[in-house]
């Protein structure tokens, strides 16, 4: 089908709501634990299992995500996408224990792992490769106001209303998605769709969750290093599994043929490396600034709003960087700076000045902006449109295993430096804390390796970038 003018003015908004109320939700709840678990009357690590659901459902369901928009449609499976996220958002809210808690997260999760990558089918089908970078920069600049303002927004609901309200939030933006999604989503379905390949979903499904829990509860003592080992070789073997059932059968709920592609392959697994460092940001930067620095939850919230920030920033001029330089020495030398920015961390302790933590934040917002808008772009740079679904599964279960991948390589480092050390102690936290962020910056780096095999023309149909000679 061919899209109309509304639709292409209309469907970036549309899946921008959609990732808002994603990246609000996951950012909102994380202030909120301390008084969720007072309201509960529960311990608050007995909370643990309410975020590591959501993570797990997302796990399970992404990789189903693009047969279900080629089976039923773009559109059918949008809508209904938006309705269990709401729903699972409401049940949430009234939610009276910690298992009701848990179920509930699961069901929104169910939605949550439909809407992103189903928004980023529609939205590669709808537009030729030339206008996809700046529509997809239009799509993320929206939806980056979600983590800048989450943490404020959660401390702020957690004072003055019910820790209820964090989960209501999200249904007036589900009301306003579903009229989007009725009025200008496009239906795109591939009427040769092969039947749901469910021995191979059983597989997969079954090692991504294993492996997604093992990350999610890695240095906690709550499992022991047996049982970590245990679940951790379960996990790879299922997966191992997999891998040989999927070259056995013509139609796999994974299409792992797509990493033939060059492009596709490099920024996949290019991608999954740098992820590693830059994913464990999040578990640092809490630590340094709460246990180092002495500062409060809430104003160590808000001195990562200047990373969201610069996020913004860098999404305007991302498009015209790229078609300047191009993915290729982008991602090479953005690998770098990240890394070195990640270091500079360790001129952060008791007694640094504010503006530094604000620069240093911002720097690394705009920076690690630019990389991903680079990444995920050229992933659908030579890849057909019949095809963008299996990419966009691919894609977005990677992404989801190398952040959490990242935090738990992240926790083990820092637990390596902190081991036997009072963590009470400012003075012995810091410099540990450091080492950790040299060793996380170190790897970044080194992941700029990946991107070798790029050529230097690889992603100009998606950056409007003329050749160069002598490519």
């Amino acid at each position: 089908m061919s899209p109309t003018d509304a639709v292409k003015r209309h469907l970036p908004w549309l899946v921008a709501v959609a990732l808002f109320m994603e990246n609000l939700d996951a950012t909102i709840l994380n202030t909120a634990v301390p008084v969720m678990a007072e309201g509960l009357k529960v311990e608050p690590l007995a909370l643990k299992s309410v975020l590591t659901s959501y993570t797990l459902s997302l796990a399970v369901f992404i990789p189903v995500s693009g047969w279900m928009a080629d089976r039923f449609g773009t559109r059918r499976v949008f809508l209904w996408a938006v309705v269990v996220f709401a729903f699972g958002s409401l049940l949430c809210g009234l939610a009276l224990n910690v298992p009701m808690l848990v179920v509930s997260r699961i069901i929104q999760g169910m939605g949550g792992a439909m809407m992103t990558p189903v928004g980023r089918i529609a939205l590669v089908r709808t537009f030729p490769r030339s206008d996809l970078l700046r529509t997809m920069n239009y799509v993320i600049i929206p939806a980056l106001i979600g983590p800048m303002i989450g943490p404020f927004v959660g401390g702020v609901i957690v004072h003055w209303l019910h820790w209820r309200v964090v989960f209501f939030i999200n249904l007036p933006f589900a009301i306003a998605g579903l009229w989007l999604v009725r009025r200008y989503m496009p239906n795109y379905v591939d009427e040769a769709v092969p039947p749901l390949d469910r021995l191979g979903f059983l597989f997969f499904g079954a090692g991504i969750a294993l492996l997604s829990y093992v990350l999610e509860v890695f240095g906690e003592h709550s499992v022991s290093a047996g049982q970590l080992t245990l679940l951790a070789v379960a996990a790879l073997a299922l997966l191992t599994v997999y891998g040989w059932h999927a070259q056995r059968i013509e139609k796999p709920v994974l299409s792992l043929w797509l990493f033939r592609v060059r492009t596709f392959r490099l920024s996949v697994v290019g991608g999954f490396v740098t992820r590693l460092g830059i994913g464990g940001m999040p578990f640092l930067l809490p630590l340094l600034y709460q246990l180092g620095l002495g500062y409060s939850p809430w104003q160590a919230g808000l001195l990562t709003m200047p990373t969201a920030a610069a996020a913004i920033v860098m999404k305007i001029t991302s498009r015209h960087l790229l078609a300047w330089f191009g993915h290729r020495t982008i991602l090479m030398s953005n690998t770098l700076m990240i890394g070195v920015i990640i270091s500079l961390f360790t001129l952060v302790g008791p007694g640094a000045p504010i503006w530094l933590i604000l620069t240093l934040g911002f720097a690394q917002g705009f920076f690690m902006s630019l990389q991903f808008t680079s990444m995920n772009s050229l992933i659908y740079a030579d890849v057909e449109d019949r095809d963008a679904s299996k990419a966009s599964s691919i894609a977005s279960t990677s992404q989801q295993l190398s952040f959490s991948f990242g935090v738990a390589f992240a926790s083990l480092v820092a637990g390596w430096f902190l081991r036997g050390l009072d963590q009470t102690n400012p003075a012995e936290v810091v410099p540990a804390l450091h080492h950790a962020f040299i060793t996380m910056g170190l790897l970044t780096a080194i992941s700029s390796v990946s991107f070798w095999g790029l050529h230097r023309d690889d992603g100009n149909n998606v950056s409007n970038r003329a050749p160069r000679a002598n490519a």
